[in-house]
């Protein structure tokens, strides 16, 4: 099934450090050197990527939306390389768009409806004070697959267990392996684990160091119903991790149930560009200078 929701009307967000060892290979481990969490395995923040607003903002307040993060970021066809950075990568992840549900301020469930194939692109910079300020600006800057499929319950034996995410990197019709090819079940934090982290994220999390008060985001996109969140990026290749998006590439994430297709299947759907299965979520950008 295709197209669940208008995701410019849903807040949108990422999870950071959900696959062990993605954080070192972009540099952005340091940033959470003063980020307590109780296990060590677990992921470190919920970054906003994208925020709706039902009310304005207030001036100079650490729970006003910054403006920046009302843009729709989203293109499921191209990426828009941002002014004047030298460093973009793509973040290969799973996407999935939950319904949720509140007590007066609190949220208090996610129930995932759909998911798909996410670029959750970003600048790779020194001195961003913020997450979000690597991850969205303007529109075109990040993609979601325009083939969703349908959840079926989020725990051990629901349909994710058998996804898989691949990602490449087109250039001059060559096809590089960009991510790792890894489970959605491998993830260090899924299912109920991952759904009561958000929860408690989403209704605590201070503004402190790279984090921000997304709760209060959420109190300005008026107590959404959906929610979506990139839950996170894998690791990259040794080719991935030393080579920067360019002017013409083509960025690839590609979300496959492995029961039915083996990563030389995707790597040769990738080198065609035909993702004609619709349990498959593929998602391919041209980057554009």
């Amino acid at each position: 099934m295709t197209n669940f929701y208008d995701t410019t009307d849903i807040p949108c967000f990422g999870v950071a450090g959900n696959f062990t060892g993605h954080l070192e290979q972009a540099g952005e481990a340091v940033d959470f050197k003063n980020i307590k969490t109780n296990d060590q395995n677990a992921p470190k923040a919920i970054f906003p990527t994208f925020i709706p607003l039902k009310k304005s903002p207030v001036e100079n307040d650490t729970s006003a939306v910054p403006a920046f993060l009302t843009t729709y970021p989203f293109n499921s066809e191209k990426i828009i390389f941002p002014k004047g950075e030298i460093k973009l990568q793509i973040e290969p992840e799973c996407a999935i768009i939950f319904n949720a549900s509140w007590q007066g301020d609190t949220l208090v469930s996610l129930k995932p409806i759909c998911f798909g194939a996410s670029n959750d692109c970003s600048i790779r910079k020194q001195g961003a004070k913020k997450i979000s300020e690597k991850k969205n600006w303007g529109a075109c800057s990040k993609g979601f697959s325009d083939n969703q499929i349908a959840a079926d319950g989020f725990e051990k034996g629901c349909i994710l267990d058998d996804y898989r995410i691949a990602s490449f990197l087109i250039r001059d019709n060559k096809v590089y392996a960009y991510g790792e090819n890894s489970a959605v079940r491998d993830y260090s934090y899924i299912y109920q684990k991952l759904t009561d982290w958000m929860l408690e994220k989403f209704n605590n999390q201070k503004y402190e160091g790279p984090a921000e008060n997304i709760h209060s985001y959420l109190i300005a996109a008026g107590r959404p119903q959906q929610i979506m969140v990139s839950i996170g990026a894998t690791r990259y290749t040794d080719w991935g991790e030393n080579n920067f998006l360019q002017n013409n590439d083509k960025a690839v994430v590609v979300v496959y149930p492995e029961s039915k297709y083996t990563p030389e299947q995707i790597f040769e759907m990738a080198e065609t560009g035909k993702f004609t299965d619709s349990a498959i979520s593929a998602l391919v950008q041209t980057v554009v200078l």
